[in-house]
């Protein structure tokens, strides 16, 4: 089955069933609750209601995870008595514990009066090297330097980088009877940790606990899988997150659960553009304690990776997954950042100083689209919200396993967000985690071999996606060749999606692009396109209006594009206008070659051009947005014949080469990227010079053969094969 028409089938089957109002909310109503049963029946204690969550979130600035760690504690029932008695004893913790930052000092004198208090901060640990001890600050509190015993930081080493959600008991001003080890400045042993503290601070930490689940029972997880079919986990894992995929197609679902990809597949670079609204950077910064969402972009190599004064490991050392918000604020404050970067990214491990750095921390970069996605197709490429030193460098964006296209996500409105049941965030946290440990890629070998157009970095990206949906959706590992085809095909056309724009920054180095896999049982090859590559071509198909001429050379910044011409003649007396050119000399030249070739030499092409009573304007459009080319002179005088002589241009025609002011035909430059060019943009015939015969042999027979050549030898010879006279 066609990967495309599968989701089609999926959509059909979903228009249908809505055409049935009532019988189909009566059918999805009690799917959910047939779910929700297998839920409780399955995963008792690891679920909760997520419209709880999504009321308290509303008017508490906490991440999910800690509110769905308070409400699993104390909502895990069925009994709505209970679970509004619950509700109301996590609003109340929140409301007594969780630190807002204004009313800090408020926390502090009730600490005071009590002499213990616990409360709910975000913790961050550092090692006082002259004092040799571990030291807390609370992020909401303004408490630094209070002395926290070793054996948290050592436990649970987030809170030496970035900081962990903690339940803090506190203590001020008691007696303490435990030792850090602390040596005085004056070198003796202070033989109790209050003495010292009382010099510091006489707050003491008596107990933390992270808002983490300490252990995940994998074997628990792979039993429950059984109990559900495809579409009902995926339903699960969805709800999980927050969202309703009652309100969301079948390919929309899987969108989504891309975006999972990252927290479960080690070493996954995956990059999400779309339009505000949808989404996007929610399940790092919200759903997953183990991700860190780099807000600005704004970072250095040793916040990021490794920093050499104090050799400890950035971000990529100490997270599962390192995201990227808004893409087009990039910026390292070190010249070399997108070097180390780039080698992160394809080896895992990085150079600094001496020694050779590893790490496991996937990277995601998710930022907005400003234009439609046929605009950006048309005049540059998917890549172009990057910053221009990572959006044109083709060796960065090679590195790109995935490209998940958010402008198919819809933008989220209240209804998206589910009120049914779903994994508690911790839990579904701890699970995806473990199954990083995981390895189910090779389950393409078993029925499948990957086409010929896959390099090796093409295969890795694919393997990877084929592991991650895998172990998301089948964690027991019960999978057969249908499973495998369907996540085989949508792991294509993502990393399909990269090698497209790829090949258009980087020309012929990445023309293999026909992505396709073998089924072994058949040997037949199926073909994977992507959606966005359909239609809207540059050159469309159909005869066009006389007068108008598509060019394709190389512009003024030296890449290849498409270029149109537009003709318009009036009762006159043999004046030529221009518009479209500003005030670039060359081109301005280029074209009067042409005027001036076809004044002299007009009779020779028809004896109605001689006379030249007329006036001519033409307008020159750089539909890519690369600068206008130079080799103008060929297409202006096919233009100028076209629109004197009434007669348009053949269909889904390219004029390629150029000649002289003495008309001598020249060969065009970089032929095989130039015709890569003329397929994408939809060109089916190629008006081409024949000293350019010479250079065939450099261009692949795949793609020579999706166009018919015409040869032309001279200026008018080109006009008359242009036109179709024959």
């Amino acid at each position: 089955m066609d990967y495309m028409d599968g989701f089609n089938g999926q959509r059909e089957e979903n228009i249908e069933s809505s055409a049935m109002a009532v019988d189909s909310e009566s059918n999805a109503s009690g799917n959910r609750e047939e779910l929700n049963k297998k839920l409780r029946q399955t995963f008792d204690g690891k679920i909760v209601r997520k419209d709880l969550t999504k009321h308290i979130k509303e008017g508490a600035n906490v991440p999910i995870y800690v509110l769905e760690y308070l409400l699993g504690q104390y909502c895990n029932s069925d009994d709505e008595a209970i679970i509004e008695r619950g509700v109301e004893t996590v609003k109340s913790i929140l409301a007594n514990n969780y630190v807002r930052p204004d009313e800090a000092q408020k926390v502090l004198s009730i600490l005071r009066k009590k002499g213990s208090h616990t409360v709910i901060d975000l913790i961050t640990v550092e090692l006082n090297m002259k004092l040799d001890m571990y030291e807390a600050s609370f992020s909401n509190l303004g408490l630094t330097r209070i002395p926290i015993s070793e054996d948290y930081p050592e436990q649970y080493d987030r809170l030496l980088c970035g900081g962990i959600w903690c339940i803090v008991q506190l203590e001020y001003g008691g007696d303490g009877s435990d030792d850090f080890g602390i040596v005085g400045v004056d070198g003796g042993e202070l033989r109790s940790k209050k003495s010292k503290q009382k010099d510091i601070s006489p707050v003491s930490i008596t107990k933390l606990t992270p808002i983490q689940m300490p252990n995940v029972d994998m074997n628990q997880l792979k039993e429950g899988r059984k109990a559900f079919n495809k579409n009902e986990w995926i339903d699960v894992l969805l709800r999980s997150t927050g969202m309703e995929p009652d309100e969301l197609s079948y390919r929309e679902k899987w969108l989504l659960l891309t975006r999972m990809l990252p927290l479960v597949e080690n070493n996954f670079n995956l990059c999400e553009l779309g339009p505000r609204s949808t989404g996007k950077s929610h399940l790092y910064k919200e759903i997953s304690p183990n991700s860190i969402l780099v807000s600005g972009g704004q970072t250095t190599v040793a916040n990021l990776f490794y920093n050499m004064s104090r050799r400890t490991m950035g971000l990529v050392g100490l997270w599962d997954v390192v995201a990227f918000d808004e893409v087009a604020g990039i910026n390292f404050k070190d010249k070399d950042g997108i070097q180390i970067m780039k080698d992160y990214m394809a080896s895992g491990s990085f150079a600094r100083g001496k020694e050779e750095k590893a790490a496991s921390a996937s990277m995601v970069f998710v930022g907005n689209i400003n234009q439609s996605v046929d605009v950006l197709l048309k005049t540059s490429s998917l890549f172009d919200p990057f910053p221009p030193e990572m959006g044109t460098d083709t060796a960065f964006l090679d590195r790109m396993h995935c490209y998940n296209p958010g402008w198919e996500i819809p933008k989220f409105r209240p209804e998206h967000f589910t009120n049914d049941y779903g994994f508690i965030t911790d839990y579904l946290a701890g699970f995806i985690r473990e199954l990083r440990k995981e390895q189910f890629g090779d389950a393409i070998d078993k029925y499948f071999r990957l086409g010929k157009n896959l390099n090796q970095r093409d295969t890795i990206a694919v393997r990877r996606m084929v592991d991650g949906y895998l172990k998301l959706l089948y964690p027991n590992g019960e999978f057969g060749k249908e499973e495998v085809t369907e996540v085989l095909e949508i792991s294509l056309e993502m990393r399909r999606r990269v090698k497209e724009q790829l090949k258009k920054l980087g020309g012929m180095e990445f023309y293999d692009v026909n992505f396709s896999y073998i089924d072994m049982d058949d040997m037949g090859e199926h073909y994977i396109s992507v959606p966005e590559q359909g239609g809207g071509k540059l050159i469309p198909e159909g005869m066009c209006n006389p007068g108008q001429v598509y060019t394709i050379s190389q512009g003024k910044t030296d890449m290849i594009g498409v270029f149109r011409l537009e003709s318009q003649m009036l009762p006159g007396n043999g004046k030529f206008d221009r518009t479209g050119l500003g005030t670039d000399r060359e081109c301005k030249e280029a074209v009067d070659t042409a005027f001036n070739f076809l004044k002299a030499n007009g009779n020779r092409i028809s004896g109605s051009l001689a006379a030249m009573n007329k006036d001519f304007i033409i307008n020159y459009q750089d539909l890519q947005g690369i600068g206008m080319t130079h080799k103008l002179a060929l297409p202006t005088l096919i233009a100028l014949c076209s629109i004197a002589l009434g007669r348009p241009v053949q269909s889904s025609m390219a004029v390629i080469g150029d000649f002289s002011i003495g008309g001598t035909i020249m060969k065009a430059d970089n032929l095989a990227s130039t015709l890569q060019v003329c397929l994408d943009s939809g060109a089916k015939k190629i008006l081409l010079p024949q000293t350019s015969a010479v250079d065939l042999g450099t261009v692949p027979a795949e793609l020579m053969s999706s166009f018919s050549l015409v040869f032309y030898q001279s200026a008018e010879d080109a006009v008359f094969k242009a036109l179709g006279v024959e």
